[in-house]
């Protein structure tokens, strides 16, 4: 930071003008027979420069008449007698004065304006120092306004969570409440009827087990720590059982599965896949009206299968087709806890492929994703390839 090194003294500059008006003096004087008037004239106006830096336009005055009277006195003849001979003393001495004057008010002005200069220059760095200062508080404002943000919306989602979550327990726990409790009493089931009250109970279990699964795979996704156990995967066989266990939330729903029986294998974690299929359709149960059709479909693709799920619903708007798979984000009218769609994107591209949502032409929504396919010792298992249809119990670990 600049500061000013040093004021102005009027008794310094004047103490130390009169200094040097008699060293001058005392210097030239020796001289004053061999040199014209011009060489002591000269010099003797400097202590009154001098005078102005140290003390200002007032010591340079008082130091300018000293050295002026020095000046008549010693080096004018007749010398050691203050009188003027003629004119031309005259001259000399109102010369010399207002010499020394003007000497004095420049050297005072240069040395006052510098003076500012530095003053101005320490406010200056002030100034820049508390702009940076000020600055720095206002980015760590901003850095505790944004954590403070970030926290809102944590707590945001974890009330979402918290409301999503427990109207989905709530909904198969009370079932499963129920039908035990009809069981306990005393009223006469026949067998078919019984089972058919025991295969609720089961279903409804299953579901919270699948709720309870999507919670522990988020979060694993926030820690960081869902990597799939890849293995050889028989897409088709896989699709049949993730539909017959969501059967009874599929009812009075048709479901058309198109898988090739010569698909190949794809490289991919049995579970993670199985959790992925399982809550697409549970998501177009949720979205289907009753007596609809929901296709599953899979195809190969290059070096991946394409599988999708399409139902009849109302569909996804396009400005929603890419929030829909955000974590507890739910579209208007959805009642899910908003995890599934988000775990079936961490799941995919954690296998190296891709999610999307379209609309078909005829209405609803049909949600695609690519996995990879199955390469064992550099051989590529795709359609045709006679070493693609294996026991998947074989391939498995």
């Amino acid at each position: 930071m600049a500061s000013v090194s040093w004021l102005p003294s009027r008794p310094l500059g004047a103490a130390v003008g009169a200094a040097l008006t008699v060293t001058a003096t005392l210097a030239v004087l020796p001289l004053r027979d061999s040199v014209s008037t011009a060489t002591p004239a000269l010099v003797l106006v400097v202590p009154g420069v001098v005078a102005a830096v140290l003390g200002g336009r007032v010591a340079a005055g008082a130091v300018a008449l000293a050295s002026a009277l020095a000046f008549g006195f010693f080096f004018l003849p007749p010398f050691g007698q203050w009188k003027i001979l003629d004119g031309e003393d005259v001259t000399a001495i109102v010369v010399f004065v207002v010499v020394a004057l003007a000497m004095g008010e420049v050297t005072a002005r240069e040395s006052e304006r510098r003076r500012l200069a530095e003053a101005r220059a320490a406010e200056l760095g002030t100034l820049a120092e508390s702009l940076a200062e000020s600055k720095a508080d206002q980015e760590r404002m901003a850095g505790e306004l944004d954590k403070l943000a970030v926290m809102e919306e944590v707590d945001q989602q974890r009330s979402a969570l918290l409301r999503s979550v427990s109207h989905d327990l709530r909904t198969p726990l009370a079932t499963i409440r129920a039908v035990s409790s009809d069981l306990r009493s005393d009223i006469p089931y026949d067998d078919d009827t019984r089972q058919e009250l025991l295969g609720l109970v089961s279903d409804e279990a299953e579901r919270l087990d699948r709720l309870v699964a999507n919670l522990l795979s988020m979060s694993r996704v926030e820690a960081g720590s869902f990597a799939p156990d890849r293995q050889a995967v028989d897409l088709p066989e896989l699709l049949e059982t993730s539909i017959a266990r969501v059967r009874r939330a599929l009812k009075d729903r048709r479901v058309e599965l198109d898988a090739p029986d010569d698909l190949p294998l794809v490289d991919a974690d049995y579970t993670q896949l199985d959790q992925v299929v399982t809550n697409l359709l549970e998501n177009a149960a949720r979205h289907s009206p009753p007596r609809s059709t929901v296709r599953v479909t899979a195809r190969p693709e290059g070096a991946f299968v394409q599988v999708s799920v399409e139902d009849s619903g109302v569909g996804v708007l396009p400005t929603e087709r890419t929030r829909v798979f955000e974590a507890f984000h739910r579209s208007d009218g959805s009642r899910s806890s908003g995890l599934g769609l988000a775990i079936c994107k961490a799941v995919v591209e954690a296998h190296g492929g891709t999610i999307r949502v379209t609309g078909p032409a005829g209405g609803g929504a049909r949600f695609t994703f690519t996995v990879p396919v199955r390469v064992d010792h550099g051989v590529d298992h795709r359609p045709g390839d006679p070493t693609a249809r294996t026991d998947p119990d074989e391939e498995r670990p």
